[in-house]
């Protein structure tokens, strides 16, 4: 649950790094989250006897919500294996979904890069 608040807290921080971890928290809490709109919508509009429609409208506002930080950390997970944020824009190419799945399934790129420190280092305490 902390990678996904960290993740909201860089709302439109599209510098920097993001593991592997913070990703796919933020990806599953995303995930989570949705599907309980969902169901709480479907539930209040059998309970009422109306259309899903507010099912729809929990669901639309979530993603509108949602998108940025969404956006934010892939490309800050993609800095974080040394490629540009960019690559993000794969996913409007068909089956670049696929390629885009398999960059952020890759570690971190060790050491230091262009995008900044190695967020899986961490540094040692100074006495």
């Amino acid at each position: 649950m902390n990678y996904f608040l960290d993740a909201l807290g860089k709302y439109a921080v599209f510098s920097g790094r993001a593991r592997r971890s913070e990703y796919w928290y933020f990806a599953l809490f995303t995930c989570l989250i949705a599907f309980v709109l969902l169901a709480v919508g479907f539930y209040i509009a059998k309970a009422t006897g109306g259309p899903p429609t507010l099912a729809e409208y929990l669901l639309d506002f979530f993603s509108l919500l949602i998108v940025l930080p969404s956006l934010a950390v892939s490309v800050r997970r993609l800095h974080d294996i040394g490629m540009s944020g960019w690559w993000v824009l794969l996913n409007i190419v068909p089956l670049g979904g696929l390629v885009l799945l398999y960059f952020f399934c890759q570690d971190s790129q060790s050491g230091d890069n262009a995008y900044g420190p190695n967020p899986k280092q961490v540094a040692a305490p100074s006495f």
